[in-house]
């Protein structure tokens, strides 16, 4: 009889790990002074802090907003708010903490000494959404800069664990040496981008001046975040725009020619949306990027029409406008996401009529003209582009601004 050897028994399957990153379950904190002056209500802003939250990849499991006159010093809350807010750990499971205003380096030590967990504030939390938003190398460059810039003060807080272990056997002397060390590697980095970007700035001044020299008309598009200008640039332009329904989806400026058929055209630029807020560091890394607006002929100002915080918004853009120094550009409100309305009698908007009888009746805070479209559906796009043409072009075809060069590049003189 042949001998056959046993079969080693059949073990279970085991299941490979997830190599995914796990889910960050954030808890939302917010001071209600009752001082704000932007338009925006306490409550409305922490909603924008829940969807910042989102686009970052994590999920909101708790929030709260405490009302008093002036944030904490150590703490940025109060230290009965501080013992609520640690006591819901276990039953949350929140992995970290959002402030709804920037903390200084001492206040987000303090909180993550207390809470235990990572504690960020709303400019981290917009930084790290433009880093992962980064695709080009002009707009890494200018988030690392905005990031360094951040994380530079904050250091010192980094290296406490080593501060408080001086003198102990093994960790004589480098707390204080590291953190030199850091700070002067950050410095360097700093003003190595600081040259990159200047690169990049002389760059696109060349680009514009060859513009202004062929005296096209140019369009720029400005706007609250996720107001949809990116849509609208492609409704317009046919352009192959990264158009997405989040924020900060466009970092970096994109230009398109939009022409008639007679021959008249200028260039339409999108560029990164604005919003309430805004870290300091990011307004000024990015300024390479919004000198794009300074060349414009005419700012275009979308406006999300379904926005709960519409007038909010608005105010927003127009004061970030007002700061970059384009508060003499001429400007165009166009209301955006029409579609999403309704008319007074309650019916939604559909044709180009309901368009003409919103811009007729809306009470939006603007004395100037108004212009309504959907860029999702279609509508209003045509009369918006025959609107941005005669802007330029007048009845006659040809604005006076723009008629010295044509006459030029025709090979004629102007008389």
């Amino acid at each position: 009889m042949e001998f056959e050897p046993a079969l080693p028994a059949r073990r279970a399957p085991r299941l490979a790990h997830s190599t995914a990153p796990r889910e960050e379950c954030a808890y939302l904190v917010g001071l209600d002074s009752g001082r704000r002056t932007d338009g925006f209500s306490a409550t409305e802003s922490m909603r924008e802090l829940g969807q910042l939250v989102n686009t970052a990849g994590g999920r909101v499991v708790g929030a709260t907003l405490q009302r008093r006159p002036h944030p904490d010093p150590a703490h940025y809350i109060g230290v009965g708010k501080l013992e609520e807010i640690v006591g819901l750990r276990k039953e949350l499971g929140y992995t970290m903490v959002v402030f709804d205003d920037p903390l200084s380096p001492s206040q987000q030590l303090n909180l993550e000494q207390a809470l235990g967990v990572k504690v960020l504030d709303r400019s981290a939390l917009i930084l790290d959404i433009f880093a992962s938003r980064a695709h080009t190398r002009e707009a890494a460059l200018q988030v690392e800069l905005a990031q360094h810039e951040y994380l530079l003060p904050r250091l010192r807080g980094q290296w406490q664990h080593l501060e408080r272990m001086e003198g102990a056997i093994g960790s004589r002397g480098p707390g204080e040496t590291q953190l030199e060390t850091d700070r002067r590697l950050i410095g360097q980095r700093i003003t190595r981008l600081k040259k990159q970007i200047q690169q990049v700035r002389q760059q696109r001044e060349l680009q514009r001046s060859r513009r202004r020299a062929t005296g096209i008309p140019v369009v720029a598009l400005v706007g609250y975040t996720n107001a949809g200008k990116s849509s609208l640039m492609r409704a317009i332009a046919g352009a192959d725009v990264l158009a997405m329904d989040a924020v900060f989806a466009t970092l970096d400026p994109v230009t398109r020619r939009v022409g008639s058929q007679s021959g008249e055209w200028f260039l339409l630029t999108d560029t990164v949306g604005f919003m309430q807020k805004l870290p300091t560091q990011l307004i000024s890394a990015f300024r390479a990027t919004l000198e794009e607006l300074d060349t414009a002929d005419l700012l275009l100002h979308v406006v999300d029409g379904t926005a709960k915080t519409i007038a909010a918004q608005m105010t927003t853009v127009l004061h970030t406008v007002e700061e970059l120094g384009l508060a003499g550009t001429p400007m165009l409100t166009v209301v955006n996401k029409a579609d999403g309305l309704t008319l007074a009698d309650g019916c939604p908007v559909t044709t180009e009529t309901d368009l003409e009888t919103l811009a007729t009746g809306h009470t939006l805070p603007i004395d100037g003209e108004v212009i309504f479209t959907s860029a999702t559906a279609g509508l209003g796009i045509q009369a918006l582009r025959q609107r941005l043409l005669w802007e330029f072009y007048g009845e006659s075809g040809l604005n006076p601004r723009y008629a010295e060069v044509a006459l030029a590049e025709a090979g004629f003189e102007a008389v």
